[in-house]
């Protein structure tokens, strides 16, 4: 069975998609969301009478990227308030797999894995291999310890993760570590993702500070420019 990525979009404008993520991606099942955010007073049913054929018309056209590519895509359309509910809500009814957080690149040279406390393999290989290519040298295991107490089993995750990840297939040369010490957990994972082209890590578990300053993965995408594959940990 064919993992399912959701790509959230925000309209009217979105930002244009990388057509190195539209055929890194090309081998999954994609749902595109465009998410229409609404002011606070405007009936989602109004706006969907006034904006609806444009935005679908703008979704269609991204999906067509998509399926020039040979990729299986399908279309969601959203007006609300929430762009978080929204997403949240087509994930779950889509059985999404993961979700990338788009962002401009030409290539994917290295790639950035930050990894919990404990070893968790699931589906994140295959969402490493599907942003790596011929042009990736490098994939980096990384982990923030946050108490000296957490860093023995901080460094086992690491391990085991890329044993796990040679035993796939992927080449033992390109699968690097990197542990820091931090208490500031989020703010070490965006110092070094600027150093790289691509992250992809499991959906950490929310916090107040997301409702402020957005979530983690947004901020790398924002503040570095990378894509974020975020992977669900609850499929």
């Amino acid at each position: 069975m064919t993992d399912t990525i959701l790509v959230p979009l925000e309209l009217p404008d979105p930002e244009p998609l990388s057509p190195v993520l539209v055929d890194d991606l090309s081998s999954l099942d994609v749902v595109i969301l465009g998410h229409y955010g609404l002011p606070e007073q405007t009936p989602a049913r109004d706006a969907r009478e006034q904006f609806g054929d444009a935005a679908q018309a703008t979704l269609d056209e991204i999906a067509d990227a998509f399926g020039d590519v040979g990729a299986s895509v399908r279309t969601r359309l959203v007006f609300g308030k929430d762009r978080a509910a929204a997403i949240q809500q087509v994930a779950a009814e889509e059985g999404a797999a993961a979700e990338l957080d788009p962002a401009p690149t030409e290539g994917v040279e290295r790639i950035l894995v930050p990894l919990p406390d404990v070893a968790e393999f699931d589906r994140l290989p295959t969402f490493i291999r599907i942003l790596s290519e011929d042009s990736t040298k490098e994939i980096t295991l990384f982990h923030v310890v946050e108490g000296e107490e957490r860093r023995e089993q901080g460094e086992a995750a690491v391990r085991e993760t890329r044993e796990r990840l040679i035993e796939d297939g992927f080449d033992s040369d390109s699968v690097d570590t990197r542990i820091v010490e931090g208490d500031e957990h989020d703010e070490e994972i965006l110092r070094v993702a600027a150093e790289y082209d691509a992250v992809v890590m499991y959906e950490p578990e929310s916090s107040l500070s997301d409702h402020v300053f957005g979530t983690l993965a947004d901020r790398i995408a924002d503040e570095t420019g990378d894509p974020v594959v975020l992977v669900n940990r609850d499929y």
